[in-house]
């Protein structure tokens, strides 16, 4: 990383967010101030050279990160994304691709299982093969109490959240040879539950006990398992939530005073992506600001 200032606690933007708000799924460029994804920040040094990779929701926020780190890395990345996400993911792409690397977008709802399947399928043909899987995309959204949270709304979260990562590893594991690994983004939410996010902190426990049952069925083949869990993080997702009255303090809570960047994502997604990294399985590592898991 260059150019940035060395205090964490104040590298990045130290008070809240205005007020606003955007529909589902959100968007970069409505996001204001726009997240910083590490597009003039991150440096790689080769350390996933010739791997390639497939990142679900990699159009913006954490997945736009870990996309630009893995190109820099050395890898070639492919996004899946919704198709209202379309220049986002472009944007993503360009990014890839001015690393050196092969971008591939590849628009779908990730809540279908053929979508998954065949995500899947066209990395595998286009890029003869899949080294990392990111299981990164999510849904959530503000909820006033359990009594009013609407069959069809926790359906489309367990649908992407758990669903999704499920069909999309079920998929990749055939393709996976020793030295892969696979990759869940969880969340603080699942250890110190919102309420105001029940069902989403439900999904998010749900991906923890995913990650540690999958690294321990997978590690005699060879094929690491691990997740990182963000705190408060400032994304097109977050006022696409339905909170704008929370942003002014969104992120003060932490012990470093302030919301994180994606770019301060996108390293622990490298280390645990890392052939170097071969010891690391079954683990959660968090990216919180300093709140504890």
């Amino acid at each position: 990383m260059t150019n940035l200032d060395l205090n964490p606690v104040t590298r990045y933007r130290t008070d809240g967010f205005p007020e606003q708000q955007q529909e589902q799924p959100g968007l970069t460029q409505a996001t204001v101030p726009v997240p910083d994804h590490g597009e003039e920040s991150y440096v790689g040094s080769g350390r996933l050279h010739g791997m390639r990779a497939l990142i679900t929701g990699g159009d913006s926020g954490i997945g736009r990160a870990i996309a630009i780190a893995f190109a820099r890395e050395g890898a070639d990345v492919a996004i899946t994304y919704l198709p209202d996400e379309v220049d986002d993911a472009a944007a993503t792409i360009g990014w890839v691709e001015h690393a050196g690397r092969v971008g591939m977008g590849l628009p779908g709802d990730l809540r279908s299982e053929e979508a998954n399947e065949t995500a899947v399928e066209t990395v595998v043909e286009r890029f003869g093969g899949l080294d990392i899987l990111v299981l990164n995309a999510a849904y959530q959204e503000n909820r006033d109490g359990l009594e009013h949270l609407p069959t069809e709304e926790f359906q489309r979260v367990f649908e992407t959240n758990l669903y999704s990562p499920l069909w999309m590893a079920r998929a990749a594991i055939p393709h996976l040879k020793p030295g892969s690994s696979i990759i869940s983004t969880t969340s603080i939410q699942a250890f110190d539950p919102s309420p105001a996010l029940i069902d989403y902190a439900m999904t998010k426990a749900a991906q923890v006990a995913f990650t540690k049952a999958l690294a321990r069925q997978l590690g005699c083949r060879g094929i690491r398992v691990n997740a990182v869990a963000p705190g408060p993080i400032w994304t097109p997702l977050i006022p696409a939530t339905s909170w704008p009255e929370s942003l002014p303090d969104f992120g003060q809570d932490t012990p470093l005073r302030r919301a994180g960047q994606p770019a301060e994502l996108a390293p622990a997604y490298v280390f645990l992506a890392d052939p170097a990294s071969s010891y690391v399985s079954g683990a959660i590592v968090p990216v919180t600001g300093g709140k504890p898991l």
